[in-house]
Parts: C-alpha cells; sequence; structure tokens
C-alpha cells in the first residue's frame, strides 16, 4: 500500500480514538446539567407548539380577554387542581 495511504489510515484511526475519548469526557462534564438541560428542551418543545398553533394561542386569549383578573385567578386554580387529578389517576390506573 502507498506510504501516503497507510500515514492516512493511521491519523484516521488516531482522530477517531480521540473523538470517542472527547465525547466520553463531554458527557461527563454534562452530567449534573442533564436536569436543566432537560428542562430548557421541554421550553423550547412548548414555543415550538405554540408557534406552531398560534390559533390556539389567539383562541386562549380571546376567552381569558374579557375576564376579570380574579375570575381568571379562580379559573387557572380550577384548572391546576383538574390538571393535578388527571396525573394522579394516571399514575393509579395501571396501563
Amino acid at each position: 500500500m502507498n506510504a501516503k495511504l497507510v500515514e492516512l489510515a493511521e491519523r484516521r484511526t488516531t482522530l477517531v480514538a480521540r473523538a470517542a475519548t472527547q465525547r466520553v469526557e463531554l458527557s461527563q462534564a454534562l452530567a449534573p446539567w442533564r436536569g436543566s438541560l432537560a428542562v430548557v428542551d421541554e421550553g423550547l418543545v412548548a414555543v415550538r407548539y405554540i408557534r406552531n398553533h398560534a390559533a390556539l394561542l389567539v383562541g386562549i386569549v380571546a376567552f381569558v380577554a374579557p375576564l376579570r383578573p380574579l375570575r381568571l385567578a379562580r379559573w387557572l386554580r380550577r384548572g391546576w387542581l383538574v390538571w393535578r387529578m388527571a396525573v394522579a389517576v394516571k399514575r393509579i390506573l395501571p396501563g
């Protein structure tokens, strides 16, 4: 085989091994940040959803706009209660 090709193959092997080592080191360095990054990722997913479903956002604003702030707070409390109950039921039920 050509000496140049042998040199390139050796260099490639070295670079592939170095890249694998760097991936492991990066994974270990980012381990403490996984929880925070997951929250940020969920936030980005929510922003994309809202951007892709603008009509839904407009409908919510149209519904909420005529309500007074105290009335809105009451609706939010009820909605939160329903949400927590649904999550609890989902955990209890099998499947």
